[in-house]
């Protein structure tokens, strides 16, 4: 079964279970069998995280292959920020 880890804020969508040992056979079977296990999740999912399988990070990862010695990490989007210091063009 392939290892899943869920990184960041994703762990508390699941009540701070943040690994799993699955039998999956791609990342978008790995996005329903988590939405089944925990709802709250999938909005999250369908909104998009970055997928890293086996070392290889995947932005548009739904019909990425696992195989069920892989391990996949789940990173949540990161939103961009206000740059407070050191981030006026100067001219």
């Amino acid at each position: 079964m392939a290892r899943v880890v869920l990184i960041g804020n994703l762990a508390q969508l699941t009540g701070g279970v943040a690994e799993f040992q699955l039998s999956t056979t791609s990342v978008k079977h790995l996005f329903q069998q988590l939405t089944e296990m925990y709802p709250a999740i999938g909005r999250h999912l369908d909104e998009g995280v970055a997928v890293a399988i086996d070392g290889q990070i995947y932005q548009d990862a739904l019909l990425e292959p696992i195989a069920p010695d892989s391990e996949v990490f789940l990173l949540p989007q990161i939103a961009g920020g206000m740059c407070i210091e050191h981030c006026a063009v100067k001219g």
